[in-house]
């Protein structure tokens, strides 16, 4: 495949939050996949990428979907919810139909969907339980919007149980870490026909992360000041990748 064009959609899921580099810049999965993808396919693909963190699903697509397909991409990825589905009053139905709205529009422009399902974060959280259900409710509605589509490029994470555990999530427990999010590039370009790294798909070793009343200090306490604000932690966020970029094969 030549001419290949790859942007990506989405939240703090596709930004790469968790994958901090030590510049302090996000990396993540989308960013791994692209260069993962110029490595094994052997020759540069373009890349962007506007997803932001704390988006939910309906700001996403009402955001970044129209600059995303004015940019002409060969392809589109998107993933959405996560951030909706830790509301009080989450419509489960209603966030699946921006997946419709994106396919329709993918259609309309030529573009093939890379659909994601969001890693499942609920064994590690506060709530897990509640998170477990409307994951697993967005996951079957998800399907049901595409299930006569075979040309859709599925990157399903949510069942995957091995990226459910602790070894593949930041301190917050509600971002991937590095491990993670190369995890999920993994599945990403074994579902574009590739072969990933081997190491791709398994942890490096990692350290304990913050447990303990420690934990809802730094973590859970900022979270709920952000609900009763009604602020986010995108606010003021622009894409780090508003306009192609290259990745060249190494």
């Amino acid at each position: 495949m030549t001419g290949v064009r790859f942007v990506a959609i989405g939240d703090s899921f596709s930004e790469g939050v968790g994958d901090e580099l030590p510049d302090g810049r996000v990396r993540g999965w989308a960013d791994i996949a692209a260069q993962g993808w110029a490595d094994a396919a052997g020759h540069p693909i373009q890349y962007a990428n506007f997803a932001i963190r704390g988006k939910l699903a309906w700001p996403i697509v009402e955001e970044q979907l129209e600059p995303a397909l004015a940019l002409g991409p060969t392809h589109l990825s998107f993933n959405g919810g996560g951030n909706d589905m830790l509301r009080p009053r989450a419509d489960i139905e209603h966030i699946a139909d921006t997946f419709s709205r994106v396919l329709r529009r993918c259609d309309e422009e030529g573009v093939t969907l890379i659909l994601l399902s969001g890693a499942n974060p609920s064994g590690q959280l506060p709530m897990g339980s509640l998170i477990q259900r409307r994951g697993d409710a967005l996951s079957a509605a998800v399907l049901r919007r595409v299930a006569d589509r075979p040309d859709v490029v599925r990157a399903l994470n949510w069942p995957d149980r091995e990226l459910s555990t602790g070894a593949y999530w930041s301190d917050d427990r509600l971002h991937m870490n590095s491990n993670g999010h190369h995890r999920v590039a993994a599945r990403v370009l074994h579902a574009l026909g590739y072969e990933p790294p081997a190491e791709w798909w398994s942890p490096a070793e990692r350290g304990a992360g913050t447990a303990g009343m420690a934990y809802y200090r730094q973590h859970v306490g900022p979270w709920m000041r952000r609900r009763i604000t009604r602020t986010s932690s995108g606010d003021g966020r622009t894409a780090k990748y508003p306009t192609w970029v290259e990745r060249t094969p190494q």
